[in-house]
């Protein structure tokens, strides 16, 4: 953040005409627009995002991950020209008959509730957002897809913050011949990424992932066992109490998202 209250922009998100071009025969083909969000307005679009996973029920957290907070719908503000997920520390019952310590936020592009329909899916193409992340200590704020089957793996994750040790995590998660769940990380070089906001990108496509952070390459994939070939869902979480519980004396976080696009390969 800058003196003035105003945070530096990241650099802009690529258009089209300078995206990758399909190779082949013939002339290239140009990537297609296929999801672009600026949060213009002050409220949430309804046809685009939901705010909790497909097991909502009046409210959700992920309990695979012992996360401390319950993702509550008013946890998430648009204004600005961004969306904000808010974590606060505030006992929060959830309809799982438990009080979570912490209230937050999140955002997806899946289903309302367990016999919905996704708001928007895709296979293969460049998924990319700007974000400015928390810095807070076991905090988990992440950017990510999971299937429209509803069950992971696979998964693909374009950027995670664990613990708060400044490591940008980027991860594929698959199963193995033996149907076991497996994972291969990146770790990009400890900084803070909370000064200002930054740009991640997923290049998705049958035969190679390649993951980018303000337009710099940090991480390829090309094993085809460890690729997903079926519609992802886009997801933007602030989970808070992961690995360990959050220290008593942070009391908020939040995860700041603007220009989220989607674009065929």
């Amino acid at each position: 953040m800058t003196a003035s209250g105003r945070v530096p922009r990241a650099p802009a998100l690529l258009p089209a005409a300078v995206l990758p071009a399909a190779c082949g025969a013939g002339p290239p083909a140009r990537p297609r627009l296929l999801f672009a969000e600026d949060f213009t307005g002050s409220t949430l679009a309804a046809e685009r995002w939901v705010t909790c996973y497909d097991w909502n029920v009046d409210g959700c957290t992920n309990a695979g991950n012992r996360e401390q907070q319950w993702y509550r719908p008013e946890q998430v503000r648009v204004g600005g020209g961004e969306a904000i997920l808010s974590a606060v520390r505030r006992p929060t019952p959830g309809s799982d008959r438990l009080v979570h310590p912490w209230a937050s936020g999140m955002l997806s592009t899946g289903r309302p509730s367990w016999s919905g329909r996704p708001r928007f899916t895709f296979t293969y193409g460049r998924v990319e957002a700007e974000l400015l992340m928390p810095r807070e200590p076991d905090s988990f704020p992440a950017f990510w897809l999971m299937p429209a089957s509803r069950y992971t793996p696979p998964e693909l994750d374009v950027v995670e913050l664990i613990g708060g040790d400044g490591r940008a995590r980027s991860t594929v998660h698959w199963r193995d011949s033996h149907g076991r769940a497996r994972a291969w990380v990146h770790e990009s070089p400890a900084r803070d990424w909370s000064e200002r906001f930054h740009h991640f990108a997923l290049d998705w496509a049958p035969a190679r992932l390649t993951w980018s952070i303000d337009g710099e390459q940090v991480f390829t994939v090309t094993d085809p066992a460890r690729i997903p070939h079926q519609p992802m869902e886009v997801l933007f979480t602030l989970a808070m109490g992961y690995p360990g519980p959050v220290p008593e004396q942070v009391r908020s976080a939040e995860l700041r998202i603007r220009s989220v696009r989607v674009w065929s390969p």
